[in-house]
């Protein structure tokens, strides 16, 4: 064998076998257990999984095959045009992600839970295999608490619907054994690979998982005592390591990172520790809770990590060391500051305890060390046993404990002590030792099992759920296929959506865009013409609206029936229809544009992106259920929470518009005889502006309200819309707009009519990163129309190209390009220092080293 390679260890192999069986078996048997997808009917498409990663993931399918509007730079199908390098890096810069492009498109849901199973059972592996590096132990008993590890509560509780979190818990092991390495000052090259791959993976986690990395190699140095400078220079090496993977993961961590800058807001909540009973309890299996810490690794794991402080065969510092990390990271959980640091300094949008699963992880290696030193005798176990009734004392105050959790944890109590105590009692290699193992691996699956049973079947409560793919989808996706027309104009997938990112999972050029990298611009330009969100803004709608049909180029859009799985309006049989309009190039002309910024009324802001006036705005009045005036234009509380209604004076023919966007139920247009709905939440859910029907030839309008909650008519909240001056501004935009338009990933290219003259629009979100040029000018950054893309024209090009660099690539491929330079001169310095060296001594007899040499 050649010099510096080490082989594969048997045991290390074999723990990471059983590692990744054990886990795979205990979810798909949890999954099972719930009759949760893809082994029974119930959804597991909760919450972001069903609104972003499996549209996301539909996305890149369609990249992958050459379907996909736009490409890495520009994803054209989202919000009228959004970056897509953020989300890229945000959501599917995962090795396992390319796996959906083996699946069919209609089983993205599948390739979606496939590639879950498959990080699970990599993280189960990566830790067995680190547990066998940091000591030396059995390798059954190292592949239990792999599986520990990847199943553990934070997994199947908060991350199984949030695969992107799952690569932090392939890292944390990964980045361990980086730590390992650059304390015996090997593997530097191998050592930046796997930080620089977890960091692109998904660095929101990786540098959780880099924290939690840095406080074992801390407490590494710590126990080792080597000498000061020897010490220094390990932690040296281990800070090169990893400035040198971050850095050649900055291409895309800078380009997520600028992203984020240029997000909306969203909502900020100040941290607010969970009561330390709540903590407690998700210790034990089979306790949910959406805002607490999912701490469980199982019980074998935590009876001996409980033990380890009173195992008297593992020296004392170790045990100090070991408890003193555990308890001081469970603290820092509970402590705003420390919680804002492992957040990476920014609030997070959910839950407070994204960070859990470094402590799982820090529970498990404590485990492995009071199990490497011999099994716990019988003063540890009782005194671990103890702590055990204490913790579940102070736990069953807890609402997070449930009547299921006490059988699962007298059975996973008993299979644990008793696999322990006959293990203890066996000798080696005896029928006894083998069925104490089969004990407790089963204790481990089947508890596991049932922990994650519950926690799907919760969530389906607690969140809200949509349905995988299947015939409502297809159909969508079959009528939007044949009306595109793109890039000569959008069809849109329609006010009704399924998921909170139609447009990637059906097609389409829409609107509607959600994540957490949706840009400030976006918001709140849809917003000030009327549109609606949920999630605090970042999951911008659809807005069925004729005159912004005119102004983002939508010829065709869908019209869905509601979605049967959402139990809110029953499904009427009838299927999807689509509506076509003849509208502008994307791109168009504006002679004279209004530099007056957005007002509160969205009707006259359409009209100024418009250029005309095509809105009548009328006085209106709210009278309660008994026909009294609501002077404060409150609703759903008090004498007018029956049946309010809103009347108001239009023009015969013109189309009744209402714009409620605090209002929560249906409103009626009295003789239409269609309920639309209405959907807001404070803080969390914004109505969108919605067309009633025509108004009738008195012109007199009557819309009946029937809210659900207290809400808030606004003044100038309907608006009369004359279809035929919208007819004639589209028209003369048509006829003034681009005669060629061409769209290539993150360049526009089109073709204006001669002598054109003000500023031309391209009707996509002014998001950082846009230049355009006209003719063979110098490209400048974009300008911005109401929150539009505008270039200036002088009358004598009549050609204009946009282009769009993500904002934070350049600075990313130069940090990646000296950080793959510096790391390749390492490595050939440390190649020629090495070959330089002289030869190590070596006592074998001069005679026999020449009879054996190759």
């Amino acid at each position: 064998m050649q010099q510096g390679v080490t082989p594969i260890s048997p045991a290390r192999r074999a723990a990471a076998l059983l590692a990744a069986a054990l886990a795979v078996t205990a979810f798909c048997a949890g999954d099972v257990l719930a009759r949760s997808y893809p082994f029974g009917a119930r959804t597991r498409s909760v919450n972001d999984l069903g609104n972003q990663y499996v549209p996301f993931h539909a996305h890149l399918w369609d990249l992958l095959h050459g379907q996909g509007d736009g490409g890495l730079l520009v994803n054209w199908q989202s919000g009228y045009g959004s970056s897509f390098l953020p989300d890229l890096g945000t959501y599917l810069a995962s090795p396992f992600a390319l796996l959906v492009a083996v699946f069919p498109r209609d089983r993205i849901d599948l390739a979606v839970y496939v590639v879950t199973v498959l990080k699970i059972a990599s993280a189960a592996a990566a830790m067995a295999w680190l547990l066998l590096t940091l000591r030396p132990g059995r390798w059954w008993a190292a592949g239990l608490l792999g599986a520990s590890y990847a199943l553990c509560g934070w997994t199947v509780a908060d991350a199984d619907y949030n695969p992107m979190w799952l690569d932090g818990l392939i890292a944390l092991p990964l980045l361990c054994l980086v730590a390992e390495w650059a304390l015996a000052g090997r593997r530097r090259l191998l050592g930046a690979l796997i930080v620089a791959l977890a960091w692109t993976a998904n660095f929101y986690t990786a540098y959780m998982a880099t924290l939690g990395a840095a406080l074992v190699l801390l407490l590494r140095l710590l126990l080792a005592r080597p000498p000061r400078r020897q010490a220094l220079a390990a932690a040296g090496r281990a800070t090169l390591t990893v400035a040198l993977g971050v850095g050649l993961a900055a291409p895309l961590v800078t380009v997520v990172y600028f992203g984020t800058t240029q997000a909306y807001p969203g909502r900020v909540r100040p941290f607010t520790p969970v009561p330390g009973e709540d903590l407690l309890a998700r210790l034990l299996p089979t306790t949910y809770g959406f805002g607490s810490p999912a701490l469980y690794v199982g019980i074998t794991a935590l009876v001996l990590a409980l033990a380890l402080p009173f195992h008297r065969a593992v020296p004392a510092p170790v045990r100090v060391g070991w408890t003193t990390l555990v308890l001081a990271v469970a603290l820092s959980l509970q402590w705003a500051p420390t919680s804002l640091v492992w957040h990476a300094f920014a609030t997070p949008q959910g839950s407070s305890y994204r960070q859990a699963f470094v402590l799982c992880g820090l529970l498990v290696v404590a485990a492995w060390h009071a199990l490497s030193y011999g099994l716990p005798d019988g003063r540890a176990l009782g005194a671990a046993t103890a702590l055990l009734a204490l913790i579940t004392a102070v736990a069953s105050r807890s609402t997070l404990v449930r009547p299921h959790t006490w059988p699962v944890l007298l059975l996973a109590v008993g299979g644990t002590l008793c696999g322990l105590v006959l293990l203890r009692r066996a000798g080696p290699g005896t029928r006894r030792a083998g069925l104490a193992v089969v004990l407790l691996l089963g204790a481990q699956a089947g508890e596991t099992a049932a922990t994650s049973a519950v926690a799907t079947e919760l969530r389906l409560k607690h969140l809200d759920d949509y349905a995988p793919w299947g015939e409502r989808q297809q159909r969508q996706a079959a009528a939007i296929a044949g009306a595109d027309g793109w890039p000569r104009y959008r069809t849109d997938p329609g006010r009704e959506q399924t998921v909170g990112n139609d447009p990637m999972l059906v097609g389409g050029q829409g609107a509607q865009y959600y994540s957490s990298l949706t840009s400030d611009v976006l918001s709140r330009t849809l917003t000030a013409l009327g549109g609606g969100w949920t999630s605090r803004g970042r999951s911008v709608q659809s807005l069925d609206n004729a005159v912004t049909d005119v102004l983002f180029s939508v010829g065709a859009r869908l019209h869905n029936p509601p979605d049967p799985h959402q139990g809110a309006l029953p499904e009427d049989g009838a299927g999807a229809t689509v509506t076509r309009r003849d509208v502008p190039p994307l791109v168009t002309v504006r002679t004279a544009p209004d530099d007056t910024p957005f007002g509160p009324s969205p009707y006259r802001n359409q009209e100024l992106l418009l250029g005309r006036r095509v809105y009548t705005v009328p006085r209106l009045a709210v009278y309660d259920d008994v026909g009294k005036p609501v002077k404060s234009r409150y609703v759903g509380s008090g004498n007018a929470l029956t049946r309010p209604t809103i009347t108001a004076r239009c023009p015969a023919g013109t189309q009744v518009n209402l714009w409620a966007p605090h209002f929560s139920g249906t409103a009626r247009l009295a003789g239409s005889g269609t309920d639309v709905p209405f959907r807001f939440e404070y803080g969390r859910n914004r109505a969108a502006m919605e067309p009633l029907g025509p108004t009738p030839p008195s012109g007199r309008v009557r819309i009946e309200l029937n809210p659900d909650r207290p809400g808030r008519i606004p003044p100038g909240a309907v608006g009369c819309l004359d279809t035929a001056r919208l007819h004639t501004a589209a028209a003369r935009l048509k006829a003034t707009g681009a005669t060629e338009v061409g769209v290539d990933d993150g360049t526009v290219r089109a073709r204006l009519p001669a002598g054109s003259r003000g500023i031309a629009v391209l009707a996509a979100p002014r998001i950082a990163g846009w230049r355009c040029a006209t003719g063979d000018g110098p490209a400048r950054p974009a300008g911005d129309h109401h929150g539009l893309i505008a270039v200036p024209l002088d009358g004598r090009s009549t050609s204009l190209t946009c282009t769009f660099h993500p904002p934070g690539l350049r600075l990313g491929t130069t940090v990646g390009l000296v950080s793959l330079a510096a790391l390749a001169l390492l490595t050939a310095l440390t190649a020629v220092r090495r070959r330089r060296a002289p030869a190590p001594p070596t006592t074998t007899p001069p005679r026999e080293r020449v009879t054996t040499a190759p």
